[in-house]
């Protein structure tokens, strides 16, 4: 008899059968690391059919819908890894619990850009070029204060990063070349180091940019970053130092609390990276058409900015506001499930179990406690989270505490304003966005503008029809017109008076 041969050990087809039934057409399809190429579909053509209209391109191939991105792979990367069915985070590969409880961020940070943990020479030499350029032109002073007095920090930040970037005109591809950062990737020497320094000012500025939107409302005088701390260490002393030079002696230096500021550096580890989320995709999205790194930077920091994104742990302290104490924990979780309310800080739109920075952030909540005192909203917030995950409806949801329902406590507890809680969240996810657009730069295969599909939906093909023969209203509904803008002031007296000139000239 032949041997038998387990189904183990025989040659998977790596490849996925795919039959059109509207032409009968069978076709066969690569997967390549469990995946399928989008553009292979638009060798699947059929003839129009009689629901299809000409917009729709039937005989040009499919396209891919997946809105929001729910299942589309934009990059093969190397960098970091989510599993959100189980929980587990991994940076390079390393797990998160082990990176957060033993390295720290600027380890991290060369990690995340270069790919592998540094010997103890490469992270002095990077954690240097890092902090020497942490001090910003002393024009930038004029540039902060030039806004409202209660702009909000986001603001500030996200045009303070796209204005970095006009003074270094040998960072910006339209001014020296489109080739300026990709040819690196062909072994250009001169190009990978003007690519790691823009990359050096980023994080180095980035505390120092935070730090300048946060005085500036202060009205205090902007700090020069000190020499021989940390990075958390440099940031918080930016933000707190009463006097706007660097005074370097024992006795006059002002020293931030070790455990704020280890307890910051956890935090921006955990902060550090989270895959394609939806700033490190906006950064390769403007990244992809080789603009300078400050304005893929920028753009990134207004994706971050939306309360869907780094809003959330603001939400969270909102939230605990209004719940009030822990006696009104149980109507608030039964006003969750009738929809009138909405459940911050718990659930991702990543994570199906938990999200594995939590169990990490909660045990920093208690030594950040331990120092600052207790939090008033904390009964809140203990009672939310046991009652929550207590609840058959929430379990069954998935609904776990997330990073975002620990850090806002945080931050709360050291002293930061809500409005600034983003920002915390910008300075470490710069690190993750200059190592996305670092890995794009140096593809093998080039870097290929990202313009994705569309459906169209709207009209189709219709001549155009001259102002004085439309008649009547040519569209109504909500948003289908302009709408009416209730005006004040300087603007409301003016129409008024232009009012009453028509008036006068009709009589």
């Amino acid at each position: 008899m032949g041997k038998q041969i387990l189904a183990s050990e025989l040659k998977r087809d790596e490849s996925l059968r795919v039959v059109d039934n509207r032409t009968g057409k069978e076709y066969t399809v690569p997967i390549t690391h469990n995946s399928i190429p989008a553009t292979f579909f638009k060798g699947i053509r059929a003839p129009a059919g009689s629901n299809d209209r000409p917009e729709d391109e039937t005989e040009r191939g499919l396209r891919v819908a997946d809105k929001g991105f729910l299942n589309t792979a934009v990059i093969e990367s190397s960098i970091t890894y989510i599993d959100g069915d189980n929980g587990v985070l991994r940076y390079r590969g390393y797990p998160i619990e082990q990176l957060a409880a033993r390295s720290s961020f600027l380890e991290v940070s060369y990690l995340l850009i270069y790919g592998a943990l540094p010997s103890a020479s490469q992270l002095s030499h990077f954690t240097s070029e890092v902090l020497l350029h942490g001090p910003i032109h002393s024009d930038a002073e004029g540039f902060f204060r030039a806004f409202r007095y209660d702009a909000h920090p986001m603001s500030m930040l996200t045009s303070a990063f796209a204005y970095l970037g006009s003074y270094y005109g040998e960072a910006n591809p339209s001014l020296q070349g489109q080739d300026l950062f990709t040819k690196a990737a062909k072994g250009d020497a001169a190009a990978l180091q003007n690519m790691d320094r823009q990359i050096f000012r980023l994080i180095g500025k980035a505390t120092s940019l935070a730090a300048m939107a946060y005085r500036v409302r202060q009205g205090r005088d902007f700090v020069v970053p000190p020499t021989g701390m940390s990075y958390t260490e440099s940031f918080l002393y930016q933000l707190d130092h009463l006097s706007p030079t660097d005074h370097l002696s024992e006795h006059h230096s002002h020293k931030p609390h070790p455990v704020l500021a280890k307890a910051l550096d956890i935090l921006f580890i955990l902060h550090a990276d989270h895959e394609m989320n939806a700033s490190s995709t906006t950064v390769l999205q403007t990244g992809s058409s080789l603009p300078d790194p400050f304005s893929a930077v920028a753009a990134g920091c207004a994706s971050l900015y939306g309360p869907l994104h780094g809003g959330a742990n603001e939400a969270v302290i909102r939230m605990l506001i209004s719940i009030g104490s822990p006696k009104n924990v149980p109507a608030f979780l039964e006003a969750v499930k009738k929809r009138q309310k909405v459940l911050s800080g718990f659930g991702h739109r990543v994570y199906k179990t938990s999200d594995p920075r939590s169990f990490i952030i909660r045990k920093v909540a208690d030594e950040v406690f331990a120092v600052t005192g207790r939090d008033p909203l904390l009964d809140t917030a203990m009672a939310l989270h046991d009652a929550a995950l207590k609840d058959d409806y929430f379990v069954s949801r998935k609904l776990a505490p997330n990073v975002d329902f620990w850090s806002g406590l945080i931050y709360r507890a050291m002293g930061f304003p809500m409005d600034f809680f983003p920002v915390l969240f910008v300075v470490p996810r710069v690190v993750g966005w200059v190592a996305h657009w670092r890995q794009m730069m140096l593809s093998p295969s080039g870097v290929k503008i990202w313009r994705p599909r569309q459906i169209y939906s709207g009209p189709s093909t219709r001549d155009y029809v001259p102002l004085e023969e439309r008649t009547g209203a040519v569209q109504v509904g909500v948003g289908m017109e302009p709408s009416v803008i209730e005006h004040s002031g300087m603007t409301k007296r003016r129409k008024l008076a232009e009012a009453s000139d028509k008036a006068r000239s009709k009589l």
